[in-house]
Formats: structure tokens, C-alpha cells, sequence
């Protein structure tokens, strides 16, 4: 599956959501929400036989929160879903480094290989932004309009993450670690299956 198919089916039900909900309201834009979250990671199952990790985590929780919003007619419940995410992913990689276990490098293993002082700062900085991403989610839910906190749920987490990953690259590039042509083209592989 091409990079423009993945992020299409990553970033597709986010904007379907904040258009649906410029034309509906809420509760009904995060029934369509569920709908188009599950469809997207069934047409990712379809066309490369797996769900990525990270789309198959977040898809459970638009249908365990945006369900509950539905059902109860509550869209607290698909507010405080980016907070809990976050703290739950700040958690784990938190927990991981405490145990000696770096989950971010099972994740990223694949893409990028980094001597352990490379993963473990890199663990350490991805769980504090995950910390404050959660806050922001809270500030901007409990201070703002539901419109405001959809704009911002939409347009605000997506190019904050991708300015963080950008400066992420010194650090990375840092700590890179050579490897031989044999395990770059197993990484490759393992990357496109």
C-alpha cells in the first residue's frame, strides 16, 4: 500500500468528521466518525492483509468513546477520547523505560535503527509530548466550543505531531546506527509487508 493510501486512510476520517460536523452537529458527526474509522481500517485490512498498529489502537477507541457518545447522546465522551490515548500512550512508554523495555523501538524498529540512548531519549520525548497532548485536548475541550475543539482536533493535533516529529531528526540522526546491506533489506521488506 502506497504512503498517499496510508495517510488517505489515517487522516480520511478526521476530515470526514470535521466536515460532518460542520454541516450536522456533533453527536452526529462522530456517529459518522465510527462509521468511516472502521471502514477505513477495513480497506486497510483488504489491501495489505494487516491494520498498523497505531490506526488499529486509535479505531478502537473512536468506536469504544464515539459509541458511548452516540448511545448516550453525550459528546463528552468523544472529547475526552484524545486525552485518554494520550495518557494511555504516555503510560506505556513510560512504564516501558522504567522496565527496560522500549516500546517505541518494537514500533519503529522497522523504519529506523538507533543505538539504545537513541530510543530510550526518543521514548522519553514521544511519552512528555503524548503528556501534553493530552493536556492541550483538555484545556481546548473544557474552555472551547465544541466547534473549536473539533477545528483543533483536526487541524491542531495532526501539524503539532508533525512538527514534533520533525524535531525529532537531529535526534535521530544522532544516534543512527549503520547497518549492513543485508539488514536494510530486511528492514525494507518488513516496512512494505
Amino acid at each position: 500500500m502506497s504512503q498517499v493510501m496510508k495517510l488517505a486512510l489515517e487522516a480520511g476520517p478526521l476530515i470526514v468528521f470535521f466536515i460532518a460536523n460542520a454541516r450536522t452537529n456533533l453527536i452526529t458527526a462522530t456517529a459518522i466518525f465510527v462509521a468511516t474509522t472502521v471502514a477505513a481500517l477495513g480497506i486497510s485490512w483488504i489491501l495489505s492483509r494487516k491494520v498498523p498498529v497505531m490506526p488499529l489502537v486509535g479505531g478502537v477507541f473512536v468506536v469504544i468513546f464515539g459509541g458511548l457518545t452516540v448511545f448516550l447522546g453525550d459528546d463528552t465522551f468523544i472529547k475526552i477520547k484524545p486525552t485518554i490515548v494520550n495518557l494511555l500512550f504516555a503510560a506505556i512508554l513510560i512504564v516501558g523505560l522504567a522496565t527496560g523495555r522500549l516500546f517505541l523501538k518494537l514500533i519503529l524498529e522497522t523504519a529506523m535503527s538507533l543505538d539504545e540512548a537513541g530510543w530510550r531519549a526518543l521514548t522519553l520525548r514521544w511519552a512528555i509530548y503524548f503528556l501534553v497532548l493530552a493536556g492541550l485536548n483538555e484545556a481546548v475541550w473544557r474552555n472551547f466550543d465544541s466547534d473549536t475543539w473539533v477545528t483543533f482536533k483536526v487541524w491542531g493535533i495532526l501539524p503539532l505531531t508533525l512538527v514534533f516529529s520533525a524535531l525529532q531528526i537531529p535526534l535521530i540522526l544522532r544516534h543512527q546506527v549503520a547497518t549492513t546491506p543485508d539488514e536494510e533489506g530486511k528492514r525494507k521488506a518488513d516496512s512494505a509487508a
